[in-house]
């Protein structure tokens, strides 16, 4: 209960000032390229439930009919404003709208695609959607893009297993430094 009012106080603090930069970059993206400014995909969520996702587009129209649900570096699908879109984290403010709705945490394990469960035993797809899937997560505040599907796996269990509001706290604090330190770079 803690965390759900903390995750909805904390979203609607970001929202709002936000907005005016959602407005403007989704501007952008449609000057860039043809297809909506949000892109919506199903992505699985608490107790393995489906749900509508919600993402800046940073990659041309479809791009995932022209390949698979992972992209490397220099993938030739994302577009300009894509490319700095992502390495700001800014494509993920939308998701704030699925926090609110209670699909999402601020903090959690990334969501996947419902074609990611064949990647997983049983038994890790069901303790890692025993807590809700977040914006950022243990894996992205730790390593970013860099981290391996296996470290990623290691440290979304971790996060399944000892979730708390100190460790939420934590993980919201270093993901802001790396999205900092990138920005200085």
């Amino acid at each position: 209960m803690a965390k759900r009012l903390f995750d909805l106080i904390l979203s609607l603090f970001v929202l709002i000032p936000v907005l005016p930069l959602l407005l403007a970059l989704g501007i952008l993206i449609k000057i860039e390229s043809r297809g909506p400014a949000i892109f919506v995909q199903d992505r699985v969520g608490l107790h393995g439930r489906v749900f509508r996702f919600f993402k800046l587009r940073s990659m041309v129209q479809d791009a995932d009919q022209k390949g698979g649900f992972s992209t490397a570096k220099g993938d030739p699908r994302i577009t300009r404003v894509g490319r700095f879109i992502r390495a700001t984290s800014l494509d993920e403010l939308p998701q704030i709208l699925n926090v609110l709705k209670g699909d999402m945490s601020l903090v959690g394990p990334r969501p996947d695609v419902p074609r990611q469960k064949e990647l997983y035993r049983p038994s890790q797809w069901r303790r890692r959607h025993q807590v809700r899937p977040g914006i950022t997560g243990l894996a992205q505040a730790k390593l970013r893009s860099a981290a391996t599907p296996s470290q990623r796996l290691a440290h979304d269990l971790f996060y399944a297993r000892h979730h708390n509001m100190c460790l939420d706290i934590k993980i919201i604090l270093m993901t802001i430094r790396l999205i900092f330190s990138k920005l200085a770079h």
